[in-house]
């Protein structure tokens, strides 16, 4: 989830470069794009969390994970980018309607992505540092009284 905030700054970026204003229409993009960050999130952190499982230390199986899924995360950008960029430089009168959706989603997941692949392996390991400094030693833990 916190991907997300990244990508509507990549999606606004994205109306600035090519010159439209956010419309409802623009809105409608953003709520994919954040379907679509939340799942190259998901990939990656699920895949952390096997290897956590089978006994990797946190670094470790953040590294594997972004290792691991560095191919899929990318090519889902390419992908979707790719797939969107006819309508984004389309110059017709009829698809004029849907370019600016088009925009938020295409240009949003470009920066989404580098944040994604970088960001959240970085947040992982600062709430497995926390996670282990405060909740596995009680000696460091808040105690009310």
């Amino acid at each position: 989830m916190a991907a997300i905030p990244f990508g509507l700054v990549g999606a606004v970026i994205g109306h600035m470069i090519m010159g439209y204003s956010l419309s409802i229409i623009s809105m409608m993009g953003l709520v994919a794009l954040a379907g679509v960050v939340v799942n190259d999130s998901l990939v990656m952190i699920v895949h952390a969390n096997d290897l956590r499982r089978q006994g990797s230390s946190a670094i470790e199986a953040i590294q594997q994970a972004g290792i691991r899924r560095f191919r899929p995360i990318l090519l889902t950008t390419i992908t979707t980018f790719g797939g969107l960029a006819p309508m984004i430089f389309e110059t017709s009168r009829q698809a004029r309607f849907m370019i600016p959706m088009a925009i938020s989603l295409g240009y949003g997941i470009l920066f989404a992505t580098l944040i994604t692949l970088l960001l959240v392996p970085s947040l992982y390991l600062i709430i497995e540092d926390i996670r282990s400094r405060y909740l596995m030693n009680p000696d460091l833990a808040i105690v009310e009284t």
